[in-house]
């Protein structure tokens, strides 16, 4: 196995593609346009997306505008495993997207289909390369208690697939697009990723990738995009934790941490990007928006500055495990 460093998309702020999907909302084509030119004017230059947000109309959207930008100047990630099929029965829904194209989404996680997945991307984004592909949702919260023979097809076929797409010089990096830590775990044993895209398991609520995940990335020089850096909404004031409505426990966390960040000044937000970006295996992390000012909203709270005591209180108080990374070291 290569040991790294291996390639990983620029940061520390990205632009997550789920919302521009049509996520929970219909988003239009003015305000995506909108929204995607905002982060470029602020610096952004990491963008992701995937076949399933929309489906299809997130990596359209993406394509039209970055087309139009220098190649060389962005990177831009998109996600296998999910093949598109036209069928207007669906009437472009899909999950928590409420409006698409007309396409129904099929897992495929072969070799086959990880080769015309990536081929499709280049289609609708109209673009000759994509940076990263990640295999996406080869996880139980997707597969359930079968998740392991999905798992199973995917090391075998898309990350055998993908290695050699690699060394051809197709794509300049692979990993697991996911929201749980195993399948990154066991996909270090047993393939050469170079980067996860890990949602919502890397937040000021919710570190389970810190004890073990973390620590094998680093040793193999991988690393880590950070999606999901609010919860899905929680940590910014919403009542959703991983798409969902916050149980009391969790709401009840969120407001000692909302409680600690009021005596100290800190806007809680800006304490949640900044704590993700701070481990060293962190490349990025991607906040999703649907509107230019949250784009510019989440710039500016990257750079707040957040003081040494806020942090010491999160660790005493045992909010944070000792051993987590923060910006005050």
């Amino acid at each position: 196995m290569a040991q790294g460093p291996h390639y990983a998309p620029p940061g520390p702020l990205g632009f997550g593609g789920a919302p521009l999907g049509n996520m929970f909302e219909v988003v239009s084509d003015a305000d995506a346009a909108a929204t995607l030119a905002a982060a470029w004017d602020v610096g952004i230059r990491y963008f992701d997306t995937a076949p399933e947000y929309g489906p299809g109309i997130s990596e359209h959207r993406f394509g039209e505008f970055l087309r139009n930008k220098p190649r060389d100047e962005f990177v831009l990630s998109t996600k296998v495993g999910r093949l598109l099929r036209a069928d207007a029965s669906k009437g472009g829904k899909h999950g928590p997207f409420v409006a698409g194209l007309p396409f129904r989404v099929d897992y495929d996680y072969t070799a086959d289909g990880v080769r015309r997945s990536i081929e499709d991307s280049l289609q609708r984004l109209g673009l000759a390369r994509i940076d990263v592909a990640y295999i996406h949702d080869c996880a139980e919260d997707a597969h359930g208690e079968h998740w392991m023979e999905v798992f199973d097809t995917a090391m075998k076929g898309a990350a055998v697939a993908l290695t050699r797409l690699r060394e051809e010089g197709v794509i300049r990096a692979w990993g697991l697009g996911v929201n749980r830590v195993e399948p990154c775990v066991l996909s270090l044993e047993r393939a050469d990723p170079d980067v996860f895209l890990l949602a919502g398991r890397y937040s000021l609520l919710n570190q389970p990738a810190l004890e073990v995940l973390f620590p094998r990335c680093a040793g193999r020089g991988v690393h880590v995009v950070v999606g999901g850096p609010y919860n899905s909404g929680l940590i910014a004031g919403g009542k959703t934790f991983e798409y969902q409505e916050a149980s009391p426990e969790r709401v009840a966390a969120r407001d000692r941490l909302a409680a600690i960040a009021e005596r100290h000044g800190v806007d809680l937000r800006a304490a949640a990007l900044q704590f993700c970006a701070a481990h060293p295996v962190v490349a990025s992390v991607i906040p999703g928006t649907k509107n230019p000012e949250r784009v510019r909203q989440n710039v500016a709270l990257m750079n707040q500055p957040v003081p040494a005591g806020f942090w010491t209180e999160l660790k005493r108080e045992g909010v944070l495990p000792e051993g987590a990374p923060t910006p005050a070291g």
